[in-house]
């Protein structure tokens, strides 16, 4: 085999400014990001229209699933921008949004943990 007959590997290079995206895919990604949003904004409707007075121990999960859904509704609206096809500003769109799943489900789950251990006054468990 002589050497010119073999390829040199290319380098794996950061995706340039203009590559873009196909917009199929941004909008699927984004009936998924609206779907969750609404999940989101659904489990904290419920669990703030409880009737039980609040507790101060119930405000941290409250600011978590606020924080969390502020992120969410955040990329909502830059995956409805028209520059959303740039590849990476569809990545920044995309790892925010998995932050803010990551902070709603943290406040989810310390929600629980309140209700379980008696600490809270919001109940989710009934």
């Amino acid at each position: 085999m002589a050497a010119e007959d073999q390829e040199e590997p290319k380098p794996v290079t950061a995706p340039s400014a203009e590559e873009k995206i196909d917009a199929t895919f941004r909008n699927g990604s984004l009936t998924a990001a609206g779907i969750i949003l609404g999940f989101s904004l659904s489990f904290m409707s419920h669990w703030a229209s409880n009737p039980n007075d609040w507790s101060r121990i119930d405000i941290l999960p409250m600011l978590l699933l606020t924080i969390g859904i502020a992120l969410q509704v955040k990329v909502f609206a830059d995956l409805l921008a028209r520059d959303s096809l740039i590849a990476t500003k569809y990545d920044r769109a995309r790892r925010l949004f998995l932050i803010g799943i990551a902070i709603v489900a943290a406040g989810i789950g310390l929600a629980l943990l309140n209700d379980i251990m008696g600490l809270g006054s919001m109940p989710m468990l009934g």
